[in-house]
């Protein structure tokens, strides 16, 4: 099988489905992005530049649609390169949200097109208006409508979809759901598992272990989507509560999703002012049990998990992060947000611990019920690594649902049903 994988940020969701297709010389494997990055041996490579950006005086509802057009057309021409190199795909995986999969099948139309179906805007039940601080407006309506530009013309080229979650999945409109299976893109629990002897190593020296009291806060960046706010308010009063308790706090101070705050600055500088400084500007006491991480190895990353006795997860109505399910895999107690996809996963009092994502006084509580009942720990942290081995392995249940519907997809064979995409079932 000729197999084509496309994805801006080389090699995305594709990194497991790429290394085990080029293992097997009965493939032809190739990739298409638009930053070069190792890749296993034997996978032809080819990178596209778009020719320009979108227009400043482009028309702001379309402006996303103009640069998702230049990336299609990148990405057609990087596809040129490979067919004058020899390569025709069987099937093309592709991810649509930046438009690399605009025009795939018009230059390869004897491909089966597979998508990665991450995210459908909507201006109602989703991220959008989610905020009770930021109403819906028509503005903001036909904004959203005309987003869905790309995903709409790759949903009608594709020959079949994918989507990590099945509410990820109900967001896209129901005449494209029965083409979409749910299958995660899968958590490597082997890698991602508990150990009693991990340490955290603090900036000022001191050392951290699974005896001391720990909570942890994890996200790419530290923003509004992913409950940030909520978080900090919790944790001043966390802190003010718990003298011995520390907080580890792992992310970046860009903007995945969202905007920056509207004074300037960061997101993590902002909520610092309001809730780890007095009226006087100076720390509270307090400050120096909540220790700013940034951006961290894997390893250390996984380390910080590890000795966590209570992880906060938060997010909108958005993508569910790996980071919550290499969480649970760790064994660490998942206090989340009661919202979609993370109530998908998690049930209350079950395989870990749900709360109002505005509410930090409420988020406080809910991480004070796990710190103060041993018992209740123990019984969740199993639970959440039963969770994350049972219906999320990367080896043993995503990956191998991955290569078969792959498999079923350039076949012809039809795939999973609606009736097979039951929440608890085996690919979800």
């Amino acid at each position: 099988m000729r197999i084509l994988f496309v994805h801006q940020n080389t090699p995305g969701q594709y990194k497991h489905l790429v290394r085990h297709f080029a293992a097997d010389p009965a493939h032809q494997v190739a990739f298409i992005g638009k930053v070069r990055r190792e890749l296993p041996g034997g996978v032809q490579m080819a990178l596209y530049r778009p020719t320009r950006e979108a227009g400043e005086n482009t028309h702001p509802y379309i402006r996303m649609f103009e640069g998702q057009v230049l990336h299609g057309q990148g990405a057609v021409r990087a596809g040129l390169a490979l067919q004058k190199e020899g390569f025709t795909p069987d099937v093309i995986c592709a991810h649509p949200g930046w438009g690399e999969a605009l025009f795939l099948k018009d230059l390869f139309p004897d491909a089966r097109l597979l998508l990665y179906c991450e995210f459908f805007y909507r201006a109602d039940g989703s991220d959008v208006g989610f905020d009770p601080e930021k109403p819906v407006t028509l503005e903001t309506r036909c904004r959203i409508r005309t987003k869905n530009a790309s995903l709409l013309t790759g949903l009608d080229a594709m020959d079949w979809g994918v989507s990590p979650t099945l509410w990820q999945r109900q967001q896209h409109p129901e005449p494209f759901r029965p083409r979409i299976s749910v299958i995660h893109d899968g958590v490597d629990t082997a890698v991602c598992r508990p150990d009693p002897a991990a340490t955290v190593t603090l900036p000022d020296g001191r050392t951290l272990s699974r005896e001391d009291e720990v909570v942890t806060y994890v996200a790419r960046n530290l923003e509004p989507y992913r409950g940030f706010p909520t978080f900090m308010r919790a944790a001043a009063e966390l802190l003010r509560r718990r003298p011995k308790l520390h907080i580890l706090m792992v992310g970046g101070d860009e903007v995945s999703y969202g905007a920056p705050p509207e004074g300037g600055g960061t997101w993590r500088e902002t909520m610092w002012r309001e809730t780890m400084l007095d009226a006087a500007g100076t720390p509270r006491p307090e400050a120096a049990r909540l220790h700013v991480l940034g951006k961290l190895p894997y390893e250390q990353y996984l380390s910080v998990l590890r000795v966590s006795r209570a992880h906060i997860y938060l997010t909108f109505p958005f993508v569910l992060s790996w980071s919550m399910l290499e969480a649970m895999a760790c064994g660490a107690v998942i206090v989340g947000s009661d919202t979609p996809p993370v109530a998908e996963v998690i049930e209350d009092g079950v395989n870990g611990l749900l709360t109002d994502f505005f509410d930090p006084m409420a988020l406080a509580d809910r991480v004070e019920t796990a710190l103060d009942d041993p018992e209740l720990r123990a019984a969740l942290s199993a639970a959440a690594r039963m969770t994350a081995v049972e219906r999320f392995d990367l080896a043993t249940v995503c990956l191998p649902a991955q290569i078969r519907l792959l498999e079923d997809v350039q076949a012809g064979r039809p795939s999973r049903s609606d009736e097979d995409l039951a929440p608890g079932g085996g690919v979800n």
